[in-house]
Order: structure tokens, then C-alpha cells, then sequence
């Protein structure tokens, strides 16, 4: 009789569940590492390490680190090696807001090892007016490791905490516009004071890590963090499945929404505000720059379940 898989302690003390546990045992698979041109270019360039072998090492090393301090799918997939940001259709969207706008704070929320921010960083967009949050501080110092930086070379803050708690970031306080928003943060180790400040959020391979519930909490927090000026927008990623399939995702008390559900949680969270309008489809970002048009051609099994590499839920919320 097997075992059913039991949770474990990850190195912060706290709790990891049954099925995320599980997979700390199923080794690591190098041949996952397979970047693209433009994104073994990125990884030279940032890291400074030309050698291409030697590259690899090196991110396969940070990758059984991170995987140490919490086994993620998108660790052991190398989902990091990947300019998954740069890949959405309203990439050059944010970076005109960071050009234009002045101001214009972009807020990368479960950062992980800070690439993506890296990467807007690297096609102009203003590192001072980037902030970076997640969950585990772990990842971000692996990102000092994976890039070869300091915490004084890297021109990207960071804020660590739990967005679903109050202490990290009360809802229900109104705090003044300001363009010291970030520092703020920093200083009071929360993201309350970006409250109606951030003009762009970006939030990738983060909603399915909860359940239903827990995710509309999260959208009607990110709606709160949302600047109320036209054109400010959330976007991101995560596992999705076609209309009319059920959304419950392999015992990880987590939940994979369609697009059309995902539209009815936003305008839940933002009761029904009609300056908010919500794209969503469903997409294989890992392999191809991402469109609507891409809805046509989800992969999915006799049940209508994404296969794998999976169809993943593309979206942005933006403020008209």
C-alpha cells in the first residue's frame, strides 16, 4: 500500500503542504534548461558569465537551492530561464507607462528570484520605480546568487511579506499619493503605503497557488493597490482550463480558472466598476509569444483538461 504524501517544513519553519512536499523527492531534470537565444543572451548579459556550459551549471545549482526552500513547479520547470514577461501583448504597454507616465511604479508580485523585473529594467524601464515582493526573502537573495548581485548593486527594491495579511498591507487604510511610494514601502516593510499607486502589477504563476476564495480576496487587494488613473493595469499568467471544465487542480487545494469565470471574479472584486475592463484566454506562453488567438489552439485531454506543458489563463485588468 503506498504512503499518501504528508507535509513538510520548509526552512522559514512554516508548513508545506502534502502535494507540494511530494514533489521535493522526484529529482530535478536538467535537460528543462533549454533558453532561447534572446533569453541565453539576457542570462549572459545579466550574469556576465559567456561560457555557456558554465552557465548552466550555475542556474542549475540556484535552481536545487530554490527547490530546497520551496518545491515549485515553476523551479523544477526552469520557468525562470524564461522572459516570460516580455512575452505579453501589453509588455511595450508597460514600458511606455514607464517612459511616459511620470512616476509610474510597476509592482512585481511573487517575484521569486526577481527576473522579470530584471528584465524590464533592462529594456528601459525606470529601476527605481520597480518594486519587487514575494512571500520567501529566500528567493530573492538566490536572485543576488543567480545574478551575481548585491542588494547595492541591484537598482530593484524588495518588500517581503504576506499580501493576504493586514500587517503587510491593510486594505482599508487610505493612504496619500506619493511619489516616495516605494521607499515607503521599504522603510515600513509593508505595501500599504503603495495604496492606489501602483500604475502597473504584474502577477505571474501566482493566483492558482490558492483556492477560489483566496483568489478573489487577492484580486479585490490588488484592485485596492491599483492606481484609479486611466490605463493602469494588472496582467499576468496561470493554469487555466476551457469554459465548462471543472477548475479544482490535483490536490493542491488550488484553483484553475477559465476565462470566463476569471472575468466574473473581477467584476466580483471590483464590484462591477465599469472603468475596469478584463481581457482574459488561454494561451502556451512558454513556447510562443502569447495572443488571443491562441484560445484556438489549447492542447486538452478526453476530459477537456489542458495537457501538459498546459494551457495557462492570460489576462490583464485595466483601468479605462
Amino acid at each position: 500500500m503506498s504512503v499518501p504524501p504528508q507535509p513538510a517544513t520548509a526552512s522559514d519553519g512554516t508548513t508545506i503542504p502534502a502535494w507540494y512536499a511530494s514533489q521535493r523527492s522526484v529529482p530535478l531534470d536538467p535537460s528543462l534548461y533549454a533558453p532561447a537565444p534572446d533569453e541565453l543572451a539576457f542570462y549572459k548579459g545579466q550574469t556576465r558569465i559567456t561560457d555557456e556550459d558554465e552557465l548552466k551549471a550555475h542556474v542549475l545549482k540556484v535552481q536545487r537551492d530554490a527547490y530546497e526552500v520551496w518545491p515549485y513547479p515553476c523551479i523544477r520547470r526552469l520557468a525562470f530561464t524564461k522572459l516570460k514577461i516580455s512575452r505579453f501583448p501589453v509588455y511595450e504597454e508597460v514600458l511606455k507607462l514607464g517612459r511616459e507616465r511620470q512616476g509610474a511604479i510597476l509592482l512585481d508580485l511573487g517575484c521569486c528570484f526577481g527576473n522579470d523585473a530584471r528584465k524590464a529594467v533592462a529594456d528601459g524601464f525606470p529601476a527605481s520605480q520597480i518594486l519587487a515582493s514575494d512571500l520567501r526573502s529566500d528567493f530573492w537573495a538566490l536572485g543576488h546568487t543567480l545574478f551575481k548581485s548585491t542588494p547595492e548593486t541591484c537598482p530593484v527594491r524588495f518588500v517581503q511579506g504576506d499580501i493576504f495579511s493586514d500587517a503587510f498591507f491593510n486594505p482599508h487604510l487610505a493612504h496619500p499619493h506619493s511619489m516616495e511610494a516605494i521607499s515607503a514601502c521599504v522603510d515600513s516593510a509593508s505595501l500599504s503605503p503603495l495604496a492606489k499607486c501602483a500604475s502597473i502589477i504584474h502577477a505571474s504563476a501566482f493566483f492558482h497557488l490558492f483556492n477560489e476564495p483566496a483568489q478573489l480576496a487577492l484580486a479585490r487587494r490588488l484592485n485596492v493597490l491599483l492606481s484609479n488613473e486611466p490605463g493602469s493595469l494588472i496582467f499576468g499568467s496561470h493554469r487555466g482550463v476551457r469554459d465548462g471544465v471543472p477548475g479544482e487542480r490535483d490536490g493542491r487545494e488550488s484553483f484553475a480558472h477559465s476565462p470566463t469565470t476569471w472575468r466574473a471574479m473581477w467584476e466580483d472584486a471590483t464590484r462591477g466598476d465599469a472603468s475596469v475592463q478584463v481581457e482574459a484566454w488561454l494561451s502556451d506562453f512558454e513556447t510562443r509569444p502569447m495572443s488571443a488567438e491562441d484560445v484556438k489552439s489549447v492542447s486538452v485531454d478526453e476530459n477537456g483538461v489542458p495537457l501538459h506543458p498546459g494551457s495557462w489563463l492570460v489576462w490583464v485588468v485595466r483601468r479605462a
